[in-house]
């Protein structure tokens, strides 16, 4: 829930579905994929997220819990986002955890590829689920972009990623990397490789991306667009790459689709929206090159 400013001098109360994993797959649908979801859903605030992730072309494919879902109310009519209240996600039962597992591996061995997003917070969902589901998807040959932090990216890779998206200020407050400098990122996206990505992304705020891709280092740079709100960019550019090497794109097409997709969202308020035909369009304007003087 979201309070904002109305235009005369009143105020608006907003409600949404939240998640990374619904954020990542609105953007998705928006692109045109055919979006299932998966996730725990319980008690009032898990009727609300179902219906609300429906009206946005998401299938959702829910796994019924005891316990609330997870929600917050953020204050924006400063104009920056002030947290009022958030009420964290339980830890799922052992049976509810089977019940996740076996629906979102039913459900991606019918897709062209699955995505995985992280939790809210560590201890919602066991990070064991996570290596489970890699190294099944791996050993079943569909493909699994990961967008993850933590001790659920340590996860993920034992098991094997096809694509790791993950942010520079999570490497380096997860201890992976100890700055922002750019021969610092290069060295952990090769560690992460070396881990078990096959290709690796990292985001960095407002600089251009980097992407690890068949053993090159390459650069994804924007055109420098205002920004109204920075967050869910990083979910659309995992949504727009997905929704590209899905269709058999290249991997450096869908570098430019997902990095136009994070453009559009950022001159937005919404998380991870926006139209497609800005999407496409803004595609044109993404330059991907090959970085010189990094390891290779």
């Amino acid at each position: 829930m979201t309070i904002e400013e109305a235009p005369h001098d009143g105020h608006e109360l907003h409600i949404h579905a939240g998640g990374q994993g619904f954020w990542i797959g609105r953007m998705a649908a928006i692109l045109g994929m055919d979006v299932h979801l998966c996730g725990p859903f319980g008690g009032e605030a898990g009727r609300i997220l179902v219906d609300l992730m429906t009206r946005e072309n998401v299938t959702v494919h829910p796994v019924e819990t005891a316990c609330e879902n997870g929600s917050y109310v953020h204050d924006r009519r400063g104009g920056a986002r002030t947290v009022v209240v958030e009420v964290p996600p339980p830890a799922l039962t052992r049976h509810e955890t089977d019940d996740l597992f076996s629906t979102s591996l039913a459900t991606a061995l019918a897709a062209d590829i699955a995505i995985l997003g992280g939790p809210h917070c560590d201890h919602a969902v066991p990070t064991e689920v996570y290596r489970r589901l890699c190294a099944d998807l791996t050993a079943l040959a569909i493909p699994v972009v990961a967008d993850l932090s933590g001790s659920a990216l340590t996860a993920a890779l034992s098991g094997g990623v096809t694509v790791l998206k993950v942010s520079h200020e999570d490497l380096i407050e997860d201890g992976r990397a100890q700055s922002d400098d750019i021969d610092e990122l290069v060295t952990t996206m090769h560690r992460l490789h070396e881990e078990g990505a096959e290709t690796v992304i990292v985001s960095r705020a407002g600089d251009p991306a980097i992407a690890l891709c068949e053993g090159e280092v390459w650069e994804v740079e924007t055109p420098p667009v205002q920004i109204v709100d920075h967050h869910g960019a990083g979910d659309s550019m995992t949504a727009g790459f997905a929704a590209a090497f899905s269709t058999g794109k290249s991997l450096l097409e869908a570098l430019r689709l997902g990095a136009a997709a994070g453009a559009v969202n950022v001159t937005r308020r919404g998380l991870a929206t926006g139209h497609s035909l800005a999407v496409t369009r803004m595609t044109e304007k993404i330059q991907v090159r090959r970085m010189q003087g990094v390891r290779n």
